[in-house]
């Protein structure tokens, strides 16, 4: 379907408008008033790109106060920024994969930080044979906050069962949790403690609840210099400087927008009763089902949601997502129509 202009709560398709229920804007920033009126007010200073490497002799000021703020938020001791998630993901895998490091990724991990020769995490459901003998090894794991089709956070319990003569770098994708989750949304990645933990890594979008274009990369100071001066950063295009003075401009409508949304899951899943095809997590945005005719029969009760095949997925996917931007009449629709199906 080719739509002529930004889907927010609605959606029009050939000159009919439907309720929306996809993507990825969770907080609705996009369409919202205030945040375009701080972003036009941050072209007007920054201009609408500036296509030059970060680590160029003119330096602007706005990154240093993103990455400060990030970095603040999530709880780390450095940030930085770059152009894409994709390009985030890039940039950490590529550094890492210069060590001696083995990688092994959880099941389902996003292609972003899916290295070309990592191995599964586990075997048969049960934790691959080589992390839990006595061979003294670094090793690096690789794992969404909250994997593309499900709505709650990963455990890392698994962990725990790693042998003691392992140490783990872990590099954790929070492109669906910042900004969701989190006392303040800053995601779960302060939460995740190990002993064996060597180092732990974040990257994400910043194009999903925080509606801003770029990547950001979050660890200690240490590898956030190092990646700062990879080959890859260095010759890269800096991200877009106005949205990230948008941010820094929006935290008080921000957090408005995270209360709107948890108002709108509470009045939601109040009393909700799905058949077992649905899958959804009270604290998050998100609805699933791998049945395939939901999607049709939404949209003949005028309700579009995403649909499509995801990467190392077998099955199609409907997404249902809930936006701080929809209505209780909206909602109030959706609900009827899902407990209808």
């Amino acid at each position: 379907m080719i739509v002529e202009s930004f889907p927010d709560r609605t959606v029009t398709i050939n000159k009919k408008e439907y309720l929306y229920f996809g993507g990825t804007a969770y907080l609705g920033l996009p369409t919202n008033a205030n945040f375009q009126n701080a972003l036009i007010k941050s072209i007007a200073k920054w201009g609408s790109f500036y296509g030059s490497s970060r680590n160029s002799n003119i330096k602007l000021s706005v990154f240093n106060k993103a990455e400060n703020l990030f970095a603040q938020q999530i709880g780390v001791e450095q940030t930085v920024i770059a152009s894409s998630g994709t390009l985030a993901g890039k940039l950490v895998l590529e550094y890492l994969s210069k060590t001696e490091s083995t990688f092994y990724h959880y099941p389902k991990t996003h292609p972003a930080i899916l290295q070309n020769n990592s191995l599964p995490l586990f075997e048969n459901a049960i934790l691959h044979k080589n992390l839990v003998d006595n061979k003294t090894e670094s090793i690096v794991i690789t794992v969404d906050a909250v994997l593309a089709l499900e709505v709650a956070p990963t455990t890392f319990d698994f962990l725990d069962a790693i042998s003691n003569e392992k140490q783990i770098t872990l590099v954790v994708d929070e492109s669906h949790s910042l900004g969701v989750l989190g006392k303040q949304g800053e995601g779960i990645f302060k939460t995740i403690q190990n002993k064996s933990l060597k180092r732990k890594i974040m990257i994400a979008s910043l194009g999903k609840a925080l509606g801003l274009s770029g990547g950001v990369i979050a660890s200690d100071e240490s590898f956030i210099n190092a990646i700062k001066n990879e080959v890859l950063f260095v010759s890269s295009s800096c991200a877009n400087a106005a949205y990230l003075e948008s941010y820094v401009l929006s935290q008080s409508l921000i957090k408005n927008q995270q209360r709107k949304l948890k108002d709108n899951l509470d009045f939601l899943f109040k009393d909700l009763e799905l058949k077992d095809s649905f899958k959804f997590n009270r604290d998050y945005p998100v609805i699933y089902s791998i049945e395939e005719s939901i999607y049709k029969k939404l949209l003949e009760k005028d309700i579009v949601i995403t649909n499509f095949k995801y990467p190392n997925y077998k099955d199609g996917m409907n997404r249902i997502v809930i936006t701080a931007n929809h209505t209780k009449e909206d909602l109030t629709r959706l609900k009827e129509a899902l407990v209808s199906l």
